[in-house]
């Protein structure tokens, strides 16, 4: 695998920073590969923009910046319509299907609509629509194995969460599993 460029976005409030960080820390610390994580944020804490980039290559980081992101997860409108223009034409596209309605995905990539918040309502709290689109992304783009991205969650979410946040991560991997064999 090469470099990868991966831009998590959506509103404060969703965990894009959270999952991009557990994201990070599966590649570097369990899958043993290399990673930069940028984050940005809205001047509000909740409901303002966000979004987190990283980077990630088998070798040291030359670069930590994106240039032309591979995958796009997009977990709110105007997420969607600031950034989609930045994704790579061959790239993949992941949008929240209850809060984005794309009109002009860029050509030739691939587009998945996923309802996260939904998913996550199913296990009562929507706060982990971030690790069902984690599970989702991993599932049907391998950035990070499973088994590391687990490990990573449940070193890092607060204790008493784990089980929920796990499962969230795996009903994502379900659905990608599920989507991606009907397509």
């Amino acid at each position: 695998m090469s470099r990868i460029e991966v831009r998590l976005s959506g509103f404060g409030g969703q965990g894009i920073v959270s999952a991009a960080y557990i994201l990070g820390k599966a590649v570097t610390l369990y899958d043993g590969r290399y990673a930069s994580l940028v984050p940005s944020y809205g001047p509000e804490s909740r409901g303002g923009a966000s979004a987190a980039d990283i980077v990630i290559e088998d070798g040291p980081i030359d670069y930590p910046r994106l240039t032309r992101p591979d995958v796009l997860v997009a977990l709110s409108l105007p997420a969607y319509t600031k950034y989609y223009g930045t994704l790579s034409p061959d790239g993949l596209l992941i949008t929240e299907s209850d809060l984005v309605s794309p009109n002009g995905s860029p050509p030739q990539c691939t587009h998945f609509a996923i309802p996260a918040t939904r998913i996550a309502e199913s296990l009562g709290r929507t706060i982990v629509a971030n690790m069902v689109t984690l599970g989702f992304l991993t599932a049907v783009r391998p950035v990070a194995t499973p088994e590391a991205v687990r490990q990573a969650i449940a070193s890092t979410v607060p204790e008493g969460t784990t089980e929920m946040n796990l499962r969230a991560f795996e009903l994502g991997q379900e659905y990608a599993t599920e989507r991606v064999s009907a397509a």
